[in-house]
């Protein structure tokens, strides 16, 4: 953290840096001419200057050379010098910026050893110590003065590489600032879109191509953030961040294999498997053994490079023969994805000399490739909105349907839960909450209520005799016929077996007793019929109660009711008594 705060806001100050204007009297000068190599280490006197930096006899084993890089005739050496003499110009902070070295390098100005990159060890050797961009501070009087750099390096490459600059130092920042910018937000963007992916990875149903696109974004966004030359200024490890850089790049095929072989499941496609599971095990197996201090990283590099020529070619060709296979969507991706590896390749053939030195817009592929994953992305929420809506609305259809059929089942079972199962009267329930209410409206408006208690006569032995389903026949025809006797204003209830009961609101003893003798005159003339069968006719008897007349509150005329009705019965049947 003491490290990184510090970095952070030196970023800003240089981001405020870039707005300002160049220095007008000190412009850039590139190092292109005047150049010398000389294979092989000098050897070092007593006072650890090198013998090379001062040995006019040596003079003429020093070639010119174009560019401090690859000396011809190589012939496995691991050693090389390069010098050259600096030119006249007015510089306040001069530095000089180099892209990269291989591997690790000393410079000289002439017998001062200004700058050192890496550990060089007795034998003039030492390990990778990371691929970072250079600035190397240079004297107010360095004009007109030889700069030597001395380089090992058991890499293919061997010198400096890139570009080599003599600057001012703030104009050195602005310059890495500038040129990082486009790769920090496209780094940014890629990394943003792996956590998108790994989210829907986690919540949506097609969970492995998510996956592969969250790791592509992810691998492609290290990449880039880890060979961008401002993650030099936030954190100055370089060899870190040729780590990150190499898991990001070794991860690239790994997660490009895993979607292919999603896509084409249908296909079983063994080779695929094959492809991104030999990349995973170099993925695992190259920054281990380097991490373990066994080989330098460096050296995984160009195995890397081969083996991913060979495989890019495999997938291609694996894609155009089952292209058919392939959607809309996987098409502009794996498009997308192409022009990324193409930018790969052409970086790798400029790493590796088969094309001349240039910056190689990597970025730029994997914009296109997260751009591809955002316009699907957005056709895919367009989609799933119009979706959404149509579902909604016929959701809300549905749920109308379904509320309407809700209200009327409930209203059924309502209905159900005061209704006689085989009369269709109201039952027991309804006439106990009906009566509470009666009785309160009578109470309260001072208003006659009368009950008619009603059975059948000799109910129990007309079922002995015939049967209970000739008895149900009879219970629903008397049910019948009390519903369309009794007024509109009455209410007629099944109490239980072949008992029945009317509430009679504001009729009195007198006119109950008139409508049921009209009822007891219906029925002895009603014949009932079971099964292409006559029944006989039936009785009933009858029991009269009435408030205020027989009782002080309306809630007891069940009672006196029913006494009436058993007093009805015990004086002989088919006959209605009224309570006294």
């Amino acid at each position: 953290m003491r490290t990184l705060l510090p970095s952070l806001l030196g970023i800003l100050f240089l981001a405020f840096l870039m707005a300002l204007p160049a220095s007008a009297d000190s412009a850039p000068l590139s190092l292109d001419e005047g150049w010398e190599y000389r294979w092989g280490d000098s050897p070092f006197q007593d006072d650890g200057t090198p013998a090379w930096v001062n040995d006019p006899p040596a003079q003429g084993e020093w070639q010119p050379i174009a560019f401090p890089s690859n000396p011809p005739v190589r012939g496995g050496s691991k050693h090389a010098w390069f010098r050259i003499t600096l030119p006249e110009g007015e510089w306040r902070d001069p530095v000089l910026y180099i892209y990269s070295v291989d591997l690790i390098t000393q410079a000289w100005l002439e017998d001062e050893l200004i700058y050192q990159h890496g550990h060089f060890d007795d034998r003039g050797e030492g390990r990778f110590a990371g691929w970072p961009w250079h600035m190397i501070s240079l004297p107010e009087a360095f004009a007109g003065k030889t700069l030597y750099f001395r380089v090992f390096s058991d890499y293919t490459d061997i010198g400096l590489w890139g570009e080599v600059k003599l600057m001012e130092r703030l104009d050195l920042l602005r310059y890495i600032l500038e040129r990082s910018a486009a790769d920090l937000i496209v780094s940014a963007f890629l990394l943003l879109l792996a956590l998108l992916a790994s989210i829907f990875a986690l919540v949506q149903g097609n969970r492995r191509s998510f996956f592969g696109i969250g790791l592509f974004s992810l691998a492609s966004g290290i990449m880039l953030l880890a060979e961008t030359q401002a993650s030099q200024l936030l954190l100055d490890i370089p060899l870190l961040w040729d780590y990150l850089a190499a898991v990001g790049y070794y991860t690239l095929p790994v997660a490009m294999g895993l979607m292919l072989e999603h896509w084409f499941a249908a296909q079983r496609p063994i080779l695929l498997r094959r492809i991104w599971q030999l990349h995973l095990g170099y993925l695992v197996l190259a920054p281990g053994l380097a991490l373990a201090g066994i080989i330098d990283l460096s050296s995984t590099f160009p195995t890397f490079d081969a083996l991913l020529l060979v495989t890019l070619l495999v997938m291609f060709t694996t894609i155009v023969v089952r292209l058919d296979a392939l959607n809309a969507e996987q098409k502009l991706i794996i498009t997308s994805y192409g022009l990324f590896a193409l930018l790969l390749l052409v970086d790798m053939a400029v790493a590796h000399g088969l094309l001349p030195w240039r910056r190689v817009p990597v970025s730029g592929g994997a914009l296109g490739f997260a751009l591809a994953i955002v316009m699907i992305s957005l056709w895919h929420y367009r989609h799933i909105q119009r979706e959404l809506h149509r579902l909604n609305l016929s959701l809300e259809k549905q749920v109308a349907e379904r509320t309407g059929e809700l209200e009327h089942m409930v209203e059924t079972l309502q209905a159900y839960s005061y209704q006689d199962a085989l009369t269709g009267l109201h039952n027991r329930r309804y006439f106990d909450e009906l009566l509470e209410h009666e009785a309160a409206v009578a109470r309260r408006q001072g208003t006659s209520l009368t009950l008619a208690m009603i059975d059948i006569d000799h109910f129990k032995q007309f079922n002995d005799r015939e049967g209970h389903e000739a008895g149900d026949t009879v219970l629903v025809g008397v049910g019948r016929v009390l519903s369309h006797h009794f007024r509109d204003a009455d209410v007629v209830c099944r109490m239980g077996g072949e008992e029945f009961v009317i509430i009679m609101p504001g009729a009195t003893s007198a006119s109950a007793e008139a409508r049921l003798a009209e009822l007891l005159e219906i029925l002895s003339r009603t014949h009932f019929r079971h099964r292409n069968r006559e029944l006989g006719p039936l009785t009933i008897s009858c029991g009269i109660a009435t408030y205020p007349e027989h009782a002080g509150d309306p809630l007891t005329l069940i009672g006196l009711a029913d006494k009436a009705l058993y007093s009805a019965k015990h004086r002989g049947r088919a006959r209605i008594e009224i309570y006294a």
